[in-house]
């Protein structure tokens, strides 16, 4: 059996409900970081509001991981979607009737404590189908392509989700992607946990006991965690730097545009890991897409023009997308047993709220302290991301030397 066969077990509709059931997630922190800086003017609280939404998300993102792999994805996701969305729904009022930071940070935590992270939900959700409907010689190679398109979607979806924001924000207003968000959120993601494969994977996933919480704690894993939250780091540098240059330039709404070319080149690599050889070892790709990032960010902390800003963008985009997709797959073959969607979540939480405060930051230094070190932020990120590789090649050379001379 093959991936075929998984696509056979799931059926065709899983993969766009999946997909469009992420993009509620992706949207949020842009959307609400573009709502409130575009009525109140003030990139800083924009920046504090998509902060707050980011520690709403790491509060709850492991908790909500644990309840998953306890009572299953259909008991937990359905209420947490419907909040959600009520959630997203009630925000545009909060901030255009003028109410002020004392009752918009409180909604924006919400929003992110009840945040639906679908996209680790799929992934642990495949994972257990994997393991209990493919034979054991097809395991691996089912697994390596669905974790490959796994995190490409995913990329995808935060790239996409900020560039719709743009697109609506720019087209229609600036409370219209957080409406749109409430929407599919109340639709997709209430879909996505009462879809058949959510009941599949809970009868048939982690039959062998539960590793315990402790586990996922582990150096491996928290080494993956860390990366993550680096790139979540030059996500939310990137966009708000990228919002207060738009300012500059004009027109901020134009941020979520420009944002949104970052991920033609990425989104593109992204879904073309899965060809490359088993040769390139994830630890060597990890160092040399990371590398590529710190490359685009540091010509973009020099840029000044628009088409430079462009150049540099793509450039990124070329990085970026490989480097998640390499994350997720080492913490797909690294979660404990019984505990993917406590491990997957951990990954979604530290990138979400990475991002926010990163955008808190950023806002506050392009405001009060200088629009061009505030574009030198993603380098720092990107720089982080590429120490961190370095951590893990270390580790694993280690691993493998101890075990040879066992």
């Amino acid at each position: 059996m093959t991936s075929d066969s998984l696509i056979r077990t799931t059926g065709w509709a899983y993969w766009p409900i999946a997909f469009l059931a992420r993009l509620p997630f992706a949207m949020m922190t842009v959307g609400v970081l573009t709502l409130v800086a575009s009525v109140t003017g003030s990139i800083s609280l924009g920046g504090l509001t998509s902060a707050a939404v980011g520690i709403g998300v790491v509060a709850s993102g492991p908790v909500v991981g644990d309840l998953v792999d306890r009572f299953g994805q259909r008991r937990v996701l359905v209420p947490v979607g419907l909040a959600n969305g009520a959630l997203l729904a009630l925000f545009p009022f909060v901030v255009m009737a003028g109410f002020g930071a004392d009752l918009i940070l409180p909604t924006a935590l919400l929003i992110g404590l009840t945040a639906p992270q679908a996209a680790a939900m799929s992934r642990s959700r495949l994972m257990s189908l994997i393991q209990a409907r493919i034979a054991p010689d097809g395991r691996a190679r089912t697994f390596s392509r669905v974790m490959s398109y796994e995190s490409a979607a995913d990329e995808t979806a935060f790239v996409i989700g900020p560039f719709l924001v743009g697109i609506f924000a720019a087209l229609l207003s600036p409370w219209a992607p957080i409406a749109i968000a409430a929407a599919l959120s109340f639709a997709f993601v209430t879909w996505f946990a009462v879809h058949p494969t959510a009941s599949a994977a809970a009868t048939t996933a982690d039959a062998g006991s539960r590793a315990p919480f402790r586990a996922v704690l582990s150096g491996p894993v928290m080494v993956l965690v860390a990366a993550t939250f680096g790139v979540g780091l030059f996500f939310g540098a990137t966009l708000t730097s990228l919002t207060a240059f738009a300012q500059a330039a004009g027109d901020g709404l134009e941020a979520g545009l420009l944002y949104g070319l970052m991920g033609i080149g990425s989104a593109a690599l992204a879904l073309a890991v899965a060809a490359l050889p088993e040769r390139f070892s994830l630890r060597a790709r990890w160092l040399v897409f990371a590398a590529v990032l710190l490359l685009g960010a540091a010509g973009y902390a020099a840029a000044t023009s628009v088409g430079w800003v462009t150049v540099w963008l793509l450039l990124m985009g070329l990085g970026v997308g490989p480097t998640l997709v390499t994350l997720f797959s080492l913490a797909g073959r690294r979660a404990p047993a019984g505990r993917a969607a406590t491990t997957m979540t951990l990954l979604g939480s530290a990138l979400t709220l990475a991002q926010a405060l990163s955008s808190a930051i950023t806002g506050w230094i392009a405001e009060d302290v200088s629009l061009s070190f505030a574009m030198g932020l993603p380098a720092l990120a990107a720089l982080l991301v590429v120490v961190l590789g370095g951590a893990n090649a270390l580790g694993e050379r280690r691993t493998a030397g101890a075990l040879a001379t066992a």
